[in-house]
């Protein structure tokens, strides 16, 4: 039996589909019966690199402003959809995930044409347009967090790959030292502004690092690949040590190594928990500013610091002050791991097992 996942545009969509994917193969599904479905974006490269066949559909996103690509977008969808239709009939699909993102409507449209079990996956405190519309077909739809604005839906958590949930920091840390080119014994602090980057927070580390008065540091910045030449160390204070990256596979040793990370609240602030990392959280300001509910669920659970957009001057004295206090840091350590739900994906395979078994009877 085939499953499918619809996961596409950035990391905060795709991994978490990976996530529930690799769940799915360990459950006993042959990895080429793990369908993705997406468009051109990151997904192109991340997913056959994970070894998952793949159906391109043609597609793209609402602008959210007067656009005349807008007027193209009904089209297209009903053309999606009767494309995923067929391949979800000719492949005798057993279960549809959709994780948001751009390809989930006509995703979501196929699955309940073709009568196929349908489960939409929201990432974030606040779902998106794109499930707050497919929910409405959903078999079963699921959160991440309580009190999910906009998705009435289960509580399973956000979906995570083994290679996190099973992080051990200790066992990793000298190899991902390695890797970075970096020393023990120095405080690291991890940069990310989501699987694109982002730009605000790539100029306020480059300040933070070219006056920076406190004890010597390492920073791990991950620039966002179309960043990465923009984002120079050349000003960078003696006491600061730091490796620039446009984008990072090996999740697992960048928060081996951080003690600390700057980073947008989208699915990093659940990376950042299930592996006990104390954060700094920069909402993004986009797409209705889901990020800010994110951060503030971090916030109130004790395990992150929120930094307006408009603040980021600021993150300089507060990563002062929170390397300076190491009991702190482990109050935000074990609240980050109390608010984590290490087995979501592992759930969401079993629901999409299960619920493809039902309907085959």
């Amino acid at each position: 039996m085939t499953f499918a996942i619809a996961a596409a545009g950035t990391g905060g969509h795709i991994f978490p589909g990976l996530a529930v994917a690799e769940q799915l193969v360990a459950a006993g599904v042959g990895r080429e019966n793990v369908l993705f479905i997406g468009g051109d974006r990151m997904e192109v490269d991340l997913v056959p690199k994970a070894g998952y066949p793949m159906l391109r559909i043609r597609i793209h996103g609402l602008e959210r402003r007067m656009s005349r690509r807008n007027l193209r977008i009904p089209r297209l969808v009903w053309e999606a959809a009767r494309t995923v239709a067929r391949e979800l009939r000719d492949r005798k699909v057993g279960a549809v995930l959709c994780m948001g993102s751009y390809v989930t409507v006509p995703v979501a449209i196929a699955a309940r044409r073709t009568g196929v079990p349908l489960y939409v996956h929201e990432q974030n405190a606040g779902a998106g347009l794109a499930n707050r519309l497919a929910g409405r077909w959903a078999d079963r739809s699921l959160v991440s967090f309580p009190d999910t604005r906009g998705l009435d839906g289960e509580v399973v958590g956000y979906p995570l790959r083994s290679a996190l949930t099973t992080l051990d920091k200790a066992s990793v840390r000298p190899g991902a030292l390695a890797r970075y080119g970096l020393v023990s014994g120095v405080d690291t602090v991890g940069v990310m502004g989501g699987s694109l980057g982002a730009g605000s927070i790539n100029e306020a580390v480059t300040a933070l690092s070219a006056n920076w008065k406190g004890e010597p540091i390492q920073i791990v910045h991950l620039a966002g690949a179309r960043n990465q030449d923009q984002v120079s160390t050349a000003g960078d204070s003696p006491s600061v040590t730091r490796r620039v990256l446009g984008f990072e596979d090996r999740m697992d040793l960048f928060y081996g190594v951080s003690d600390v990370v700057i980073a947008r609240a989208g699915g990093g602030v659940m990376e950042a928990a299930v592996t006990g990392t104390p954060s700094v959280l920069v909402p993004g300001s986009f797409a209705g500013r889901h990020q800010l509910a994110n951060a503030r669920s971090m916030v109130e659970a004790g395990a992150a610091v929120l930094v307006d957009d408009a603040e980021l001057a600021s993150v300089g004295g507060i990563l002062e002050d929170l390397l300076a206090d190491p009991e702190r840091r482990d109050r935000m350590r074990r609240a980050a791991i109390d608010a984590a739900r290490p087995g979501a994906a592992a759930t969401i395979a079993t629901m999409m097992m299960d619920g493809a078994d039902v309907a085959a009877r």
